[in-house]
């Protein structure tokens, strides 16, 4: 399961995370969002202890999404030692996110 990630945890779980870390920016009215969620729990099982898994509610963290330029919904972002390295803007596969996740390692 994805990790909830705000303003309160977000650099102990992203920025300081030891290994690559993907975040989901999303919200609960976007259908695509409600789409693609299943398959980023489905990530975050397959890459338990080789990347950090995480969801951000930009209904609610509006903050987080503005600072990394979150135009559109669902984007994920991949960061790498805590610096933004790949960005995914709209639905796309499992294979898809778990290459770009793997590229990072």
């Amino acid at each position: 399961m994805a990790l909830e990630i705000n303003v309160a945890n977000f650099e102990a779980e992203i920025v300081s995370a030891k290994v690559p870390a993907l975040v989901d920016f999303w919200a609960p009215w976007c259908g695509p969002c409600k789409a693609i969620a299943p398959i980023i729990d489905e990530v975050s099982t397959e890459m338990a202890g080789k990347a950090v898994v995480g969801k951000i509610n930009v209904d609610n963290n509006q903050e987080l999404a503005m600072r990394y330029g979150v135009q559109a919904i669902p984007t994920i972002i991949i960061f790498k030692n805590g610096v933004p390295v790949d960005r995914l803007v709209g639905t796309t596969t499992k294979d898809e996110i778990i290459r770009r996740l793997e590229a990072q390692q």
